[in-house]
């Protein structure tokens, strides 16, 4: 496994992937906070909070994750590479968590910069240091979580196919509809309660509840099963293919 990991977070910092998913949501975050007019802009917010970059973030890893792991698989499958992989005295299980963990990591990396954003909003406040610190470090566990899931779903869609941009958009389809397909799909029953019941189903209730910094063991486990979830169909179609 960690040979797969050293050779996957090699593969991205020796070429220009890594570095470009690392700048490219820092720009974007960046931009979309400080400079851009709009409702994720905080200085039009007027509060010196970080809560819409906890908005904003998801829906720039829902393009991003995908990008980063449709060729995990994919470009083995397309040039061949896989069969010499599985010859290999690794275990399915093995390869998969490998690439998983290297994915991982990388888009991992690119959230830590943002703590830099922590320290301006500490300073920006009307009183400095008037910062809810417990509220920023649960949202950062929950997006930590949500990227988990991603990461998943997107190394799933890459064992699926040999086109990586399939791979791409199966990725980011999964992705909106495991984060906001149900909060949709709720909309359309008029039940309070029916309506609740189905949004739990998604992962933006929970993400939402943990930004809140409300660490409840019961959204600790649905992000955790939904990653297994995943990963373990990953390993099960690798092993489908190596048959």
């Amino acid at each position: 496994m960690w040979s797969v990991f050293k050779k996957e977070i090699t593969s991205f910092f020796t070429t220009p992937v890594g570095y470009l998913v690392m700048g490219l949501f820092l720009v974007l975050t960046g931009l979309f906070l400080w400079v851009f007019k709009g409702p994720f802009n905080i200085f039009d917010y007027g509060f010196a909070d970080l809560s819409l970059f906890f908005l904003l973030a998801p829906w720039i890893f829902l393009l991003l994750i995908p990008a980063v792991t449709m060729r995990s698989f994919s470009e083995e499958r397309k040039l061949g590479t896989l069969e010499l992989l599985l010859s290999k005295p690794l275990s399915t299980f093995s390869l998969v968590m490998g690439k998983y963990l290297g994915a991982f990591i990388l888009v991992l990396t690119a959230v830590i910069p943002t703590l830099l954003y922590v320290g301006t909003i500490y300073e920006l406040g009307t009183t400095a240091g008037n910062l809810d610190t417990g509220l920023v470090w649960g949202s950062y566990m929950g997006l930590v979580l949500l990227m988990a899931v991603y990461t998943a779903i997107g190394l799933f869609t890459s064992i699926l196919t040999e086109n990586q941009i399939v791979a791409f958009m199966g990725g980011i389809l999964l992705c909106f509809l495991s984060y906001y397909g149900f909060e949709s799909l709720a909309t359309l029953f008029p039940d309070g309660q029916g309506a609740l019941a189905i949004q739990k189903l998604g992962m933006k209730a929970h993400y939402e509840r943990i930004s809140l910094g409300v660490l409840d063991s019961r959204d600790l486990v649905y992000f955790g099963s939904l990653t297994a979830f995943f990963l373990f169909l990953s390993v099960n179609r690798l092993n489908r293919i190596s048959s």
